[in-house]
């Protein structure tokens, strides 16, 4: 199963989601936002697409206002 990638806007909350992935058990890596998206700070926080669910909850309760949206990463 591919991963996903969670862009953001925001260098400092893209760092702070991996932080609250990591606490919740997520294994959750930082990497530059691939350029073809066109959009973001650079960073996006990797994740597996297995977690999507809970990924999108924690994001979507934590509030962020840099969040950009989701893709697919090969």
């Amino acid at each position: 199963m591919a991963d996903i990638i969670a862009v953001f806007r925001s260098r400092t909350q893209a760092l702070d989601c991996r932080e609250m992935l990591k606490k919740y058990k997520i294994p959750a890596a930082i990497i530059a936002t691939p350029t073809h998206l066109g959009c973001g700070c650079g960073y996006s926080v990797k994740y597996s697409a297995t977690a999507q669910r809970t990924v999108k909850n924690i994001i979507s309760r934590a509030g962020y206002t840099s969040f950009y949206g989701y893709a697919e990463y090969r």
